[in-house]
């Protein structure tokens, strides 16, 4: 892709710019509202919170969102696309048109960069999040087609982010950075900054970019996949694989050894196999199924500094073995995984899962997705905030989290 040509820029931008969404996508960002402020909501009490009181809306609200990594995640893209694009879009004043701009051109951007750039090590949620939340932004703020290209070549220089972060404060800090640049970019976009097109094609082939982005399809190519835990989604499958073993006569305790089978895809953001610290068990294999044994349902509270320290999570950390197999694709749910276990009166229990529920292929049931908003908010909010609205959002999210 020859520099200056700006076919990403230009395509994705005049995309953007002249999208009409129908009644089915404003469907799909009216579940992004929800889940998004719902899990950002369930995060009150959340060191992020304090960490960021006196940064601006865009970044607290993206930071706050996505450090439960409760939120929604696009698997074409391996975003998390929603915590960006309905943060910036609720931060410019905008509504599902300007989120589903936003989130269209971040799953596009997401797709063209490519299992590749995932794999080596890059958080495309901020790589691809910067510009779609500049152009998220722009859409709120009424910018046309030339002023998103500028707004999305001014959210070059914070379009990164690593997967080293994976586990820290540092994950969710970064994908509230790149969401911020975004807005600010189409801010100073709007006050008629001037940028260069192809910035952002410079950037595109550095990262690892090689194809281009295809612009068919619905305003979001595939819907994102809902969270029924709050952790990495490649941990989703795991938990879902344990609990649909017999939870009669399964004593935690018995479980002499697991020998988990997945293929290699799935272990790329798991990287922390003897977790520490609660976010960092969010990004572990073993603990997935340590906690899936344990807690049954995780949720929150099994993902804290305390739950990961239990003896017995500890004790089931030990007994688990890890075997990645090569093949079956270039994504986190690639093949199936394999959950085996010998218990101490020498039987065996084993179950193998390939989509977890919420996954688009096997999509949440309402109860589900109304159980999760009542466990992020309570029950006496949990109607208020499945109705809630695109104006409405923004005073709900700064009565919860005032700031300068």
């Amino acid at each position: 892709m020859a520099a200056g040509t700006d076919p990403v820029i230009a395509e994705l931008a005049d995309w953007a710019a002249a999208l009409e969404p129908d009644d089915a996508d404003r469907e799909v960002a009216s579940t992004a509202l929800v889940d998004t402020v719902a899990v950002t909501l369930a995060a009150a009490g959340d060191p992020v919170v304090e960490l960021t009181k006196d940064l601006p809306e865009p970044l607290r609200w993206a930071a706050v969102g996505h450090v439960l990594d409760f939120d929604d995640v696009h698997l074409p893209s391996t975003s998390h696309i929603s915590v960006v694009c309905v943060s910036a879009t609720l931060a410019a004043g905008g509504g599902a048109r300007a989120y589903l701009a936003g989130a269209g051109v971040m799953a596009r951007l997401g797709t063209a960069l490519g299992w590749s750039h995932y794999t080596s090590g890059w958080h495309a949620t901020c790589t691809a999040g910067a510009p779609a939340a500049a152009v998220a932004a722009g859409v709120s703020l009424g910018l046309d087609a030339d002023g998103l290209r500028r707004a999305m070549a001014l959210a070059v220089p914070a379009a990164g982010g690593v997967q080293r972060a994976f586990g820290t404060s540092g994950k969710c800090l970064q994908v509230g950075f790149a969401t911020e640049a975004g807005v600010r970019a189409a801010s100073l976009a709007a006050a008629g900054a001037s940028a260069d097109p192809a910035a952002l094609d410079q950037w595109f082939e550095l990262v690892g970019g090689r194809t281009e982005p295809d612009l068919s399809g619905p305003a979001l190519p595939q819907k994102p996949a809902v969270k029924l835990h709050p952790c990495c989604y490649a941990m989703q499958r795991p938990i879902s694989a344990v609990r649909t073993l017999p939870a009669d006569g399964l004593d935690p305790a018995s479980v002499e050894r697991i020998v988990v089978t997945t293929p290699e895809a799935g272990m790329q953001p798991l990287i922390h196999h003897f977790p520490r610290t609660g976010l960092e068990a969010k990004f572990s294999m073993e603990y997935a199924v340590a906690t899936a044994l344990l807690d049954g349902f995780p949720g929150p509270a099994d993902f804290t500094d305390t739950a990961a320290a239990r003896p017995a999570v500890r004790r089931l950390l030990d007994r688990t073995e890890v075997r990645t197999t090569s093949g079956g694709g270039d994504d986190l749910m690639a093949g199936e995984t394999g959950i085996l276990l010998e218990l101490a009166d020498g039987t065996r229990a084993e179950t193998a899962l390939d989509l977890p529920r919420g996954h688009p292929g096997r999509p949440a049931t309402d109860a589900e997705l109304a159980a999760k908003v009542a466990s992020c908010v309570g029950e006496e909010r949990a109607g208020e905030i499945a109705g809630l609205t695109w104006s409405a959002a923004p005073g709900v999210l700064r009565a919860a989290f005032p700031g300068r």
